[in-house]
This record gives C-alpha cells, sequence and structure tokens, in this order.
C-alpha cells in the first residue's frame, strides 16, 4: 500500500489494484460553443485545471497503471436520452441540437471528443456514459471487476454533478475512492466546496479528497531521499 496524506484521513492506496477515472473532460464541457456554454456557464474554470488533470494522468501512465476517460454522450437518435433530459433547464441550445462544435452531446461529433491535452492514448478505456454516473447502462463495472480493480482515483468535471454522482456509485459497488480536489472542477464555486465537504464528511462517507501534490510525492520512493 501507499499512504497518501488525505482528508478526512489517509488514503491506503493499493497500486496493483488502482485506476484513474477522468471524467468528462470533453469539448461540450469545456469550450466556448458547446453544451456548458449553451447553459450560460464560465467555461474557462473547467478549462483552468486541464494542466493539473494532465499531469495526474501522466503520473498514472509513468507508473502503468489503468486510465479511463469517461464522455457523457447519447446516439445520434438520441433513443438512450430521456426526454426529460433534453427539455430540462433553459439552455440556448438542447442535447442534439447543432452547436458551434456539432450537435452537443452527441457520440462522434467534434464537440463530444476529450479535449486534445488529455486525449486518450492506446490501451485506455474510453466509456461513453449517457447519464451522470459512470455505471449506469455502460458495463464499467464488470470490466473493473475483470481487471481486479478495487481503488479508484477521480478527476473531472462538473465536480458536484458526474464526479460525485459516479464517486458515490463507485461506494456503494465496493470501490475505496480517493478525489484530486485540483484536478476536479464546477462552474460554480460553491458546489466545488460542498461536494467536497460532503464526500470526506463523516468520516469519509463517500471516500478522500487530496491534492494532486501529495498523491505526486507519495509515490517518490523513500530511496530518492536518502
Amino acid at each position: 500500500m501507499i499512504t497518501i496524506p488525505a482528508r478526512p484521513y489517509p488514503y491506503d492506496l493499493d497500486p496493483v489494484h488502482t485506476a484513474l477515472v477522468v471524467i468528462d473532460m470533453q469539448r461540450d464541457f469545456i469550450e466556448p460553443g458547446g453544451f456548458g456554454d449553451s447553459l450560460g456557464n464560465d467555461v474557462a474554470r473547467l478549462e483552468a485545471i486541464i494542466p493539473t488533470v494532465a499531469g495526474l494522468i501522466a503520473t498514472f501512465r509513468s507508473q502503468g497503471w489503468p486510465v479511463i476517460h469517461t464522455r457523457e454522450a447519447h446516439r445520434p437518435d438520441l433513443s438512450d436520452c430521456p426526454p426529460s433530459k433534453i427539455a430540462r433547464g433553459n439552455p440556448s441550445l438542447h442535447i442534439g441540437e447543432t452547436g458551434a462544435m456539432g450537435r452537443l452531446l452527441v457520440t462522434g461529433e467534434p464537440g463530444n471528443q476529450i479535449v486534445a491535452a488529455l486525449a486518450p492514448i492506446d490501451g485506455e478505456i474510453v466509456i461513453d456514459k449517457p447519464g451522470k454516473g459512470m455505471f449506469w447502462a455502460t458495463g464499467l463495472h464488470e470490466r473493473l471487476k475483470s481487471m481486479g480493480i478495487t481503488h479508484l482515483v477521480f478527476a473531472g468535471v462538473t465536480t458536484e454533478v458526474c464526479v460525485q454522482t459516479s464517486m458515490r456509485e463507485a461506494n456503494d459497488r465496493g470501490y475505496e475512492c480517493l478525489l484530486v480536489e485540483d484536478a476536479t472542477e464546477s462552474y460554480f464555486v460553491a458546489f466545488k466546496a460542498a461536494t467536497i465537504d460532503m464526500i470526506v464528511a463523516q468520516g469519509g462517507i463517500v471516500g478522500w479528497v487530496a491534492p494532486l501534490a501529495a498523491l505526486q510525492a507519495a509515490l517518490i520512493p523513500e530511496t530518492a531521499h536518502v
């Protein structure tokens, strides 16, 4: 085990059974002209974490540990998207309509792709999920179990919606979950802060939270300090 300083207490990472999950770092949420922008949000807040997420991904790749990417994505005919999800809110463009980067949140469209700086490499799992959580209608749980994964490290957007939903779902399935707090973001400062408080409350009712620097420092071999 590798012990990482975290809240509410140190997180024991099992290097043989750990995977990184990067949630929805796709152009539709992060770049102007995408779905997040159509809802009137300041997408620059999400764009700002790209370097930290890239550093986290690079850390996992350097260790040879699995990296999983998710995208919120729907079939072109929207048959996997509940009508209520399409209609909800008051966006300038709805799911499936055409924006600056193609049809919003539709598989295969330019805006549905992961941002170039975080693009998956060969061998990394990419999950298209029709819901907020990463397990519903994806088969991901079965894939993780077949890989022997018991510990999940989380990054991505948005903290209070798809990241928190996925983390709670993972917790219910028995995974030990760590959120890298500077590798996740919300359009709303208060929502991110509240979500982190909820995750670590009651002795880590959902999981643990730590900054990237704490994780990276914990991975330095003891011999490096001699």
